[in-house]
């Protein structure tokens, strides 16, 4: 019997079942197979292509990097391709959906930077409502306006290799009361609003924890922004044991109240140190014990109502320019009744935002979660009039298939990453990216990611190593969460474009870094074509 005949002569005696597990396993077989940077079959040959020689090199660190006790318990999610050619050099976990942390904002900036343009600027307004008499009386109300600027603080631009600050933290609603006493205004027969009703009131993203609420990388998102929507607390200790600590919570104590029973212990002992603050609640716990002699503490935390913090300390900040106020410190919110408009209605300072590119540039070198969310927010707004968070996403989504990006390989709940129902896939970390160097700001954006060695939350990672200065990359941590995306060019000068990212890992934050730098440096020793003599170098 022939070889045809012995095979139909099987088959025929094979259940239908026993022919599609068959094909079915065929089928496995073939998906199976990795496609590390392979070169294409040679006409007339059915051998398999011989694998790069860089990339099994650089296929092997990988795999002794995630291999590793720790980091094999982990999840992961590996891309790397070539810039130029769109090559796939390696592949791991590519299509699969993985929380991405602060990589999100790799979209958001995107996003901001294609619908509104680089040079786009929001405006923040201070406006008396009424009439100013020569006697100073203002008759009527004192209105700020917020559109939405970040960067109501005193922050310096442009944002160099690290952040810089001039002035206290209230310089910017300073500035705004400097108007109003320069004016000459003397007495505010109304109220002093603030008014954030560009957006509807979500303060806080589907998605994002409670312990986020506290925190500053947690501030509530609103048409104004004062200081990120955060302060500050400084607390340090007695000057003997059994002391209480002190605090100084400068101009918040006008809104929060502290209830401090914080004590000092002997010198050397170890701190131990709470604080809380139930939502919705104006009053921080301080409890706890901080060790004679310690440096002081500085706890950052988050205001959860902007416009009513700032109306606060804005009529704080002008009686003490000796402006009296007859009114109260008020909000005006989205939904609510239209301010009066009168024909005296004076404006007394409009405040220009820096440009969207600068902006950018912060938040992605420092991973300004608010400002992410305001990016969001303003670019639907700008281009279809949104006012929620479902509009926004909605408008996102698109813009991101118009990208290139397959929906279902993206998933967003905010524009910033805090959300964890967040979920990306490696591919699509990557095809932004690749979209980006095909735009007129690809190399603002590029610029705008943190420099390994040099600066932004990568300032002191890959230091002294291959990586330093060749990666240009976005971080993202949260729980069980660490990643990093961008760009990197190779010893050998390949481009590469990729995104490392981990999930359900219990590492500690430097042995995650350091084995998403291990990956970093593998990639810049390894790919690309490179000589003998290079590679003994």
């Amino acid at each position: 019997m022939g070889q045809t005949q012995k095979l139909r002569a099987r088959l025929s005696g094979c259940s239908v079942l026993c022919i599609i597990a068959f094909v079915c396993a065929a089928k496995i077989s073939a998906q199976s197979r990795p496609s590390l940077g392979q070169n294409s079959h040679h006409a007339g040959t059915n051998a398999p292509p011989a694998e790069r020689p860089d990339v099994v090199r650089f296929r092997r660190r990988v795999e002794t990097a995630l291999g590793a006790p720790g980091p094999d318990k982990g999840f992961w999610g590996v891309l790397v391709t070539d810039a130029t050619t769109g090559e796939v050099l390696y592949a791991r976990n590519e299509g699969n959906y993985f929380a991405p942390a602060s990589n999100a904002k790799l979209f958001t900036t995107a996003l901001a930077l294609a619908t509104l343009g680089p040079n786009h600027r929001t405006r923040t307004t201070l406006a008396a409502s009424g009439a100013i008499d020569g006697s100073g009386v203002l008759n009527g109300d004192l209105v700020l306006t917020g559109s939405g600027d970040a960067n109501l603080s005193n922050r310096v631009f442009p944002y160099e290799k690290r952040p810089e600050r001039k002035g206290p933290p209230e310089k910017a609603l300073a500035d705004f009361a400097d108007a109003v006493a320069a004016r000459g205004v003397k007495e505010i027969t109304g109220n002093v609003v603030v008014d954030d009703s560009l957006f509807q009131p979500e303060r806080f993203p589907s998605g994002w924890a409670i312990d986020d609420m506290q925190w500053s990388y947690g501030g509530a998102v609103s048409a104004i922004v004062f200081n990120d929507n955060t302060f500050t607390i400084e607390l340090w200790p007695g000057d003997r044991e059994g002391d209480p600590a002190r605090y100084d919570a400068g101009l918040a104590s006008d809104y929060y109240t502290v209830e401090n029973s914080v004590l000092t212990t002997a010198r050397g002992t170890a701190e131990q140190l709470k604080v809380t603050r139930d939502p919705g609640s104006m009053l921080i716990r301080m409890t706890g014990t901080l060790p004679a002699g310690s440096n002081p503490r500085i706890l950052s935390l988050a205001v959860e109502q902007p416009a009513e913090y700032a109306a606060t300390l804005l009529t704080h900040l002008l009686v003490l320019r000796g402006v009296k106020t007859e009114g109260a410190a008020r909000t005006r919110h989205f939904g609510d009744p239209p301010l009066p408009v009168s024909p005296d209605q004076t404006v007394l300072l409009d405040r220009i935002s820096v440009p969207l590119s600068d902006d950018v540039r912060l938040t992605n070198k420092e991973s300004e979660n608010i400002h992410a969310e305001l990016m969001l927010l303003l670019a639907a707004h700008e281009k279809t009039g949104a006012t929620t968070y479902e509009d926004a996403l909605k408008f996102a989504t698109g813009f991101y298939t118009s990208a290139g990006i397959a929906e279902s390989d993206i998933v967003l709940s905010d524009g910033s990453g805090l959300s964890r129902k967040d979920m990306v896939t490696p591919r699509a970390i990557v095809q932004i990216l690749r979209y980006a160097t095909s735009q007129p700001w690809a190399d603002l954006y590029r610029l705008s990611l943190p420099v390994a060695g040099e600066d932004g939350t990568l300032s002191g990672r890959m230091k002294n190593t291959p990586a330093a200065g060749r990666v240009f990359a976005k971080t993202g941590t949260i729980g069980h969460v660490n990643a990093l995306s961008g760009y990197a060019t190779t010893l050998s000068g390949a481009h590469l474009i990729f995104s490392i990212v981990g999930n359900n890992n219990n590492l500690k934050a430097q042995a995650a870094d350091a084995v998403l730098d291990a990956i970093a440096n593998a990639m810049v020793e390894e790919l690309g074509p490179a000589t003998e003599k290079k590679r003994k170098k």
